[in-house]
């Protein structure tokens, strides 16, 4: 089957019923998504379909077909980071980072929607969970960031011409 894997198309050969996270990190080696729950309650896993934060342990690779996928690995780089990743540095969020590409992701479609989210959007929006307990400063990057990010659908995806 043909995927669309940060702006790529993507030829896999996998089970329709294999889980997203698992093609990613074991089929295509892109192991920034992490799994933490199975069971879609954590948001470790989260990656973006066609734009909307997804759950990608408990989603099955047959429901993305021809959609949009984007992954933490999608987002910046070390080089240029996203506004998102540049605050998370600045307001120090990460603490033992494992739920911070899930974070991230949804973060980055809160944005998309809403550039400039109040707390009360941002507590409903970013329903991932850190064990580590940032929420505050989870809340105070996405402040940062908010404004800097570009809503452009239309716009090709990062690092594709």
């Amino acid at each position: 089957m043909e995927l669309q894997v940060n702006g790529k198309a993507v030829q896999v050969d996998a089970e329709p019923d294999m889980p997203l996270l698992w093609l990613l990190r074991d089929v295509l080696g892109m192991t920034g998504t992490k799994f933490g729950c199975g069971v879609a309650a954590c948001g470790a896993c989260t990656v973006r379909v066609d734009g909307k934060p997804t759950r990608s342990c408990v989603t099955p690779v047959s429901s993305v077909t021809g959609r949009r996928i984007q992954t933490i690995e999608f987002l910046g780089d070390a080089g240029r980071p996203h506004p998102l990743q540049a605050a998370w540095i600045a307001e120090q969020v990460p603490q033992c980072g494992y739920c911070q590409s899930g974070m991230l992701m949804a973060a980055a479609a809160l944005l998309e929607s809403k550039p400039r989210p109040t707390d009360a959007d941002i507590d409903e929006a970013i329903t991932n969970i850190c064990r580590c307990g940032t929420y505050q400063r989870v809340r105070a990057a996405i402040h940062r960031a908010a404004g800097t990010v570009v809503r452009s659908p239309a716009a090709p995806p990062r690092g594709v011409a």
